[in-house]
């Protein structure tokens, strides 16, 4: 797990939070708006929880993990993104750590909010290049 982006303000990278943590995770900051059941601050070992950076209430619930309202939810999503000022919390967190580890509760690693996250943050820092 643990897919990165490379950038020019650091390193991006998502990872369950229900995988152990590792000396090489860098910045942890859980991304949810809900704690993670089962886990404990202590076993999180987090930097910040940015609750505010994850989809809003009603966006959550309508996308429901479900695979085909993926790319739905993706635009919605992204769209909520563009202005949050939580955004530039993480570049600044990059910038000044290198590596920022996002974390996520969700089940799977590839249709969740952080992954959509983790691509929006690549693409914006490209863009500020």
């Amino acid at each position: 797990m643990g897919n990165s982006q490379r950038n020019s303000a650091g390193t991006f990278v998502i990872k369950r939070i229900y995988d152990d943590p590792s000396d090489d995770d860098g910045c942890r900051v859980l991304v949810d708006r809900l704690w993670p059941r089962g886990v404990s601050k202590e076993r999180a070992q987090l930097e910040l929880w940015l609750k505010d950076v994850a989809p809003s209430a009603p966006l959550r619930k309508e996308f429901g993990h479900m695979q085909e309202r993926f790319a739905d939810f993706r635009a919605a999503y992204e769209a909520e993104l563009e202005g949050n000022p939580a955004v530039q919390t993480l570049y600044g967190l990059a910038a000044e750590h290198g590596k920022v580890t996002l974390l996520f509760g969700a089940r799977d690693p590839e249709t969740n909010h952080a992954r959509v996250l983790q691509e929006f943050l690549e693409r914006g820092s490209n863009s500020r290049k």
